[in-house]
């Protein structure tokens, strides 16, 4: 009997990691623009391009769509949602939730070293001053992992994970203003020294505005893209 529920186990966990692996390559794809908007996502043509069954990619797609990326009806089928900027608006607007309340509990918690690491962070970032893109992003992540990482509410840091990739996503399509790149830095020093004195409300108010900015920033760099008609930076993705 042992034998049996070690090998059906062993199955559950073949299948799900399957059906993780084809949702972050589907859902990666809609993101950076691989599979365009309103594109029909024909389970058969997936499953093929990705070495899969059919059925991690059925898995994959009615997750996809509780997450809001696809769209299905029974005529249509399964299509791409568009990014546009109601999709942006909602995502920030969930972060302005979850981020501060995500933040009052690190300051709460934050410790000596936890100060230190974020100062040793933003150094890098100010260092960097947003000449390597790629960098930043990366630095920034940093920032914001030694806050919410050991949270201890996984599925809400890890909805805050994937709304954060999105937007990382999309603002790499767009050129980042000297006013935002400022706001950033300022609102970041204002963070730490807010977390320094324990004010867990000042962070927390912080941390909102600096979602609620970066939002923005990509809808506005959005609107500004389609009022000129032109692609965002480096052309539409192939």
């Amino acid at each position: 009997m042992s034998d049996t529920i070690s090998i059906q186990k062993a199955d559950d966990d073949s299948i799900e990691q399957a059906v993780g692996s084809v949702y972050e390559a589907i859902r990666d794809d809609i993101i950076s623009g691989r599979l365009r908007a309103n594109e029909r996502l024909k389970v058969a043509d997936l499953a093929e391009r990705l070495g899969t069954s059919t059925n991690p990619v059925r898995e994959a797609l009615q997750q996809l769509r509780g997450e809001g990326f696809v769209m299905m009806s029974p005529n249509r089928g399964a299509r791409v949602r568009p990014m546009d900027e109601e999709f942006i608006r909602d995502i920030y607007e969930i972060e302005m939730l979850i981020e501060p309340a995500l933040t009052r509990w690190f300051v709460g918690m934050a410790t000596d070293d936890d100060i230190a690491e974020l100062e040793r962070i933003q150094n890098e970032i100010e260092a960097n001053n947003f000449v390597d893109p790629v960098m930043h992003g990366r630095l920034d992540t940093q920032f914001h992992m030694v806050m919410y990482g050991r949270h201890y509410n996984r599925h809400a840091a890890d909805l805050w994970w994937k709304h954060r990739e999105i937007l990382r996503a999309i603002s790499r399509q767009y050129p980042t203003t000297l006013a935002r790149r400022a706001a950033v830095l300022r609102e970041h020093r204002d963070l730490i020294a807010a977390v320094k004195a324990g004010d867990a409300d000042n962070a927390a108010a912080i941390v909102e505005r600096h979602v609620e900015g970066s939002g923005r920033h990509i809808l506005e760099q959005m609107r500004a893209q389609r009022r000129s008609g032109d692609s965002p930076r480096g052309g539409k993705a192939a």
